[in-house]
């Protein structure tokens, strides 16, 4: 197979087929997103989409992971522009099923999104408005990034599997508290406390676990420990900075230890996780990496992106500058002002 800038070649037996890059946007909405925004705001979405000239395909997701399935069926039928209509767990299976299709390199597809869900973690990174009109601005102004993506690898009912992280994992605590949030969600409940709620549930009840971790092969942590979280992106928890120093396309993970800390210890310092300052805390440290290696006893649960996967050991491996995204212009700005600094 032979991949060319705007067509596409594949080779079939005793024949040729050329397959036309289709120039148009494909959305892929999640109707459940956002309490149902997804669903109740696509009218309103299609209309400031249309009114800024993008008249997309489009398809609502039916089930978990069909925005998988959904992204690789667009990508081989030769969209190469694809709008998420959702939250971070919409985003997070959409860019896994970039990886999924072997059509074209995953840096040949440009991804946008277009906020509904709750947490809205990957756009705070990336400075994309909630704003609707304001988010489709950044896609018609056309400002890309190609970012940093993660690959993970965990266990579930005994089987080794792997997965793809756009933005941040947590391991411990964190998913410990991701189980109670997605729990509390499947039961109806909604709101923008209820995250902060399984927090302080999950506060009452975690306890710290013996862990190992290395990074790039040297061993960083053998000791108790309550939380990590490894980052890409910034921001994760509806806003919290675990990794608030993270680069998207330095080609590193940030990686966020915070060791044993009593319950009390954790309520004292929880506004550190929002405003940037948790290194200041003495039992948090920050370290980097390419590839970071975790294990457990016993064994501890792990979220990326929003989602519960499985359990430990964890393997983390960096992907450098995977995937294209639309990002606000200002963000753009940042970076290049940093980087000639």
């Amino acid at each position: 197979m032979t991949i060319h800038s705007k067509n596409l070649w594949i080779v079939l037996p005793n024949r040729f087929m050329l397959m036309e890059e289709n120039p148009k946007w494909f959305a892929i909405v999640n109707p459940v997103a956002g309490s149902g925004k997804g669903l109740d705001d696509w009218p309103l979405i299609s209309k400031l989409l249309r009114d800024n000239g993008i008249v997309p395909e489009y398809a609502f997701t039916e089930r978990k992971y069909h925005a998988i399935e959904l992204a690789v069926e667009a990508v081989n039928k030769g969209y190469r522009k694809i709008i998420v209509v959702g939250g971070d767990g919409t985003i997070h299976e959409v860019v896994n099923g970039l990886f999924i299709q072997k059509t074209v390199p995953t840096t040949d597809v440009l991804l946008a999104v277009i906020a509904v869900g709750t947490g809205n973690d990957w756009i705070r990174m990336f400075g994309i408005p909630r704003k609707y009109s304001e988010a489709i601005k950044a896609i018609v102004a056309g400002h890309s990034f190609l970012q940093d993506v993660a690959l993970l690898s965990y266990h579930k009912a005994n089987y080794k599997q792997s997965r793809y992280m756009a933005n941040v994992a947590g391991v411990g605590f964190d998913a410990f508290v991701n189980r109670k949030y997605n729990h509390l969600k499947e039961e109806g409940k909604r709101g923008k406390w209820l995250y902060i709620w399984s927090t302080i549930k999950a506060v009452l009840s975690y306890r710290s676990t013996g862990v190992k971790i290395w990074v790039d092969g040297n061993q960083v942590a053998n000791e108790l420990v309550y939380s990590a979280t490894i980052g890409i992106g910034k921001y994760n928890g509806g806003g919290m900075l675990q990794t608030p120093e993270a680069v998207a396309d330095d080609g590193l993970l940030d990686l966020t230890i915070i060791r044993r800390i009593s319950r009390l210890g954790v309520i004292s310092r929880f506004r550190s996780l929002y405003n940037g300052k948790i290194y200041r805390i003495k039992r948090i440290s920050l370290n980097r990496g390419r590839k970071i290696r975790i294990e457990s006893s016993p064994e501890i649960a792990v979220e990326v992106d929003g989602e519960a996967l499985g359990y430990s050991p964890f393997e983390f491996e960096v992907i450098d500058r995977a995937v294209r995204v639309i990002v606000a212009e200002r963000f753009l700005k940042g970076v290049n002002d940093g980087r000639a600094s």
